[in-house]
């Protein structure tokens, strides 16, 4: 084999080499987010602010944990569906998580800093006043988002839940589970109550 050869093969090689495959190394390499039990604690202390008093403390809870589910789970570059009428489909762009421990350290901060040992620790009113205080501060959050953005981890919190199962079958006061199949058998019959 003479180098000209060589060159031409290594050239052709070159070329058919996928350039996305590096790009799912970096992606690969990138560590999740990960949320420690400090940092469910703080999430169960914000879920009895946010989200409705109605809920049960294992409902609150179960809220949680799924949002903990979420970010555990969360990969980046995941093909999602394509959306209604849309023939391309979509991937899941660079984790929204990785401000959330600076986030829930920074309410756990306010917390002490307004004389209480933790934000669970502290009255509802108070934690009330820490909560609404990181929603407008450093810019006003006015939407919650139907998947997390990342804008702030207690909008993401609430708009995992709000725009959950949970969220839906207390808005309606009936059994929707819109995450679930019913199937034709019984359609006609309205969901049950809660």
């Amino acid at each position: 084999m003479t180098r000209r050869t060589l060159l031409r093969w290594a050239a052709l090689l070159a070329t058919t080499w996928p350039l996305s495959s590096l790009k799912v190394l970096a992606v690969a390499r990138r560590q999740p987010t990960r949320l420690t039990p400090e940092h469910a604690a703080t999430l169960r202390a914000v879920a009895d602010v946010v989200l409705p008093s109605t809920l049960s403390i294992d409902d609150r809870q179960l809220a949680v944990t799924l949002f903990l589910d979420w970010v555990a789970n969360y990969r980046e570059g995941a093909e999602v569906g394509p959306g209604y009428g849309s023939p391309r489909l979509r991937t899941t762009g660079p984790p929204p998580t990785a401000a959330y421990p600076a986030q829930l350290a920074a309410l756990e901060a306010a917390a002490r800093a307004g004389g209480a040992a933790s934000l669970s620790a502290a009255s509802l009113e108070a934690r009330r006043g820490i909560v609404e205080a990181a929603l407008t501060t450093p810019q006003r959050i006015t939407q919650l988002p139907a998947r997390p953005n990342g804008a702030h981890v207690v909008a993401d919190f609430m708009g995992l839940f709000f725009h959950g199962q949970q969220g839906y079958n207390l808005a309606y006061r009936a059994a929707i589970n819109r995450e679930e199949c019913r199937g034709l058998a019984g359609s006609e019959k309205a969901p049950g109550g809660l």
